[in-house]
């Protein structure tokens, strides 16, 4: 359907339901007719920990940014799945050498000796029986083993540099030093209205747009044209919202970009919602394919979502678009864990990995395994339905009475349980 305006809740709303939006143009799949059925997947930003391909893909653009050198190799498909890690422990041969030092480290006890003399000699030690020597020596061995197993219970159990994964932040943060070859910066700008610096850029990014449509998707060049350009990642729906509880700078629809040099070298189009940042599109200049850009950019925004939930509570999800099991090229983005696909009946999030199994059977399935549960949103009043009618507004109730004999009712029907009953009753449909 196309979308004139919409606010951000109603549009976190509607994906929440299987809806994506392309420019003003708000659509879902019919799931259980196409011949690839698209789930929605979202990433828990909060909880990610980047994998070994990501930290590869982290490492080779620091490489980059730091020395200066575009990577030999070709460029990596998006779609390279991590499906197993490996995980090396030194067997238990000896005791770590630092043990052992401070295991040799313990005092010895230089009172304990052999009793040479006797009688009232005041330079002589007093004789000792031997008994006494015997419960010394046993007493002193106990308290040099309860020591040395204090030091090993310590060294198991603290914490260490190894055994805390390091962040997202780190990674992305090593290319930020000064003494670098290249300078990588991303910049925020509002598409929606467009914000003085969006139009300043306008120009620059479409350049880019239009090579990467041309060479990545082999366009011809009267194709991607600057209306198409426009209409397809400039213009959205949304409405620039604000919160005194929300990120600073407000919800909406935004283009990330990626200056390289003083130079734009991808941008990412994202959603600003109330609960997630929705990943549109990206684009990237093709000269520098081999960074893999398009990985790149999730794990920034990814850590962009980060950023943002310090500011708002309630964001804290990453939105990938739609999850495509039987596309190879699309189940990239279930590496991105932990990670969540969308229930297509129930409208409920659930875990990728009890997703999976069902979709190696069969392309559609039900993610919800309790029969008894159905869709909470589920349309139970068509007359409330809202309506824009010859510049009124009205119920659908009212708007049929008004229109006697209107056949619109199936239409009506299918739209208002695509959409579920909240949004059916805050969304104005318009009828003419």
């Amino acid at each position: 359907m196309w979308s004139h305006t919409m606010t951000v809740q109603d549009y976190q709303d509607l994906i929440d339901r299987g809806w994506r939006r392309s420019g003003k143009y708000v659509y879902k799949p019919t799931m259980d007719k196409t011949c690839c059925p698209q789930y929605a997947i979202r990433c828990h930003a909060l909880k990610f920990q980047p994998s070994k391909s990501h930290k590869k893909i982290l490492k080779k653009m620091n490489k980059f940014i730091s020395q200066g050198e575009l990577p030999k190799e070709p460029h990596e498909g998006e779609g390279i799945l991590t499906t197993s890690v490996s995980i090396r422990i030194p067997p238990p041969t000896s005791l770590p050498s630092d043990l052992l030092g401070s295991m040799a480290s313990f005092p010895q006890n230089t009172n304990v000796g052999k009793c040479t003399g006797a009688g009232a000699d005041a330079n002589r030690p007093p004789c000792r029986k031997a008994k006494e020597l015997r419960k010394e020596r046993r007493l002193q061995k106990e308290q040099e083993r309860h020591n040395a197993d204090a030091v090993v219970s310590s060294l198991s159990h603290a914490p260490t540099q190894t055994n805390q994964p390091k962040p997202l932040e780190d990674f992305i943060s090593e290319s930020l030093m000064n003494n670098s070859a290249h300078r990588l910066e991303v910049r925020l700008v509002r598409s929606n209205p467009p914000s003085p610096q969006f139009k300043a850029s306008f120009e620059a990014s479409y350049q880019v747009y239009k090579l990467y449509q041309m060479a990545i998707h082999k366009d011809p060049p009267d194709k991607p044209s600057e209306s198409q350009f426009r209409r397809f990642l400039c213009d959205s729906p949304l409405e620039a919202e604000y919160s005194v509880d929300g990120p600073t700078m407000g919800y909406g629809s935004f283009h990330q970009q990626y200056w390289l040099d003083g130079q734009i070298v991808a941008v990412g189009v994202i959603d600003i919602l109330p609960t997630c940042v929705s990943s549109v599109y990206l684009f990237y200049h093709p000269d520098f394919a081999s960074l893999s850009l398009g990985s790149y950019s999730a794990l920034r925004e990814i850590a962009f979502t980060r950023q943002l939930q310090i500011q708002s509570s309630k964001l804290s999800y990453y939105y990938l678009g739609f999850y495509i099991h039987s596309c190879p090229k699309m189940r990239y983005k279930g590496q991105y864990r932990p990670s969540d696909l969308l229930c297509p009946e129930t409208f409920v999030w659930v875990p990728i990995e009890q997703c999976t199994p069902h979709l190696d059977n069969a392309r559609y399935a039900r993610f919800n395994q309790d029969p008894d549960a159905g869709d909470a949103c589920v349309l139970t009043d068509l007359g409330r339905a809202l309506v824009l009618y010859k510049r009124g507004l009205m119920p659908y109730a009212v708007y049929s009475r008004k229109r006697k004999g209107c056949s619109d009712e199936d239409e009506m029907q299918q739209y208002a349980s695509l959409v579920g009953q909240n949004c059916v009753e805050r969304i104005l449909l318009y009828r003419s």
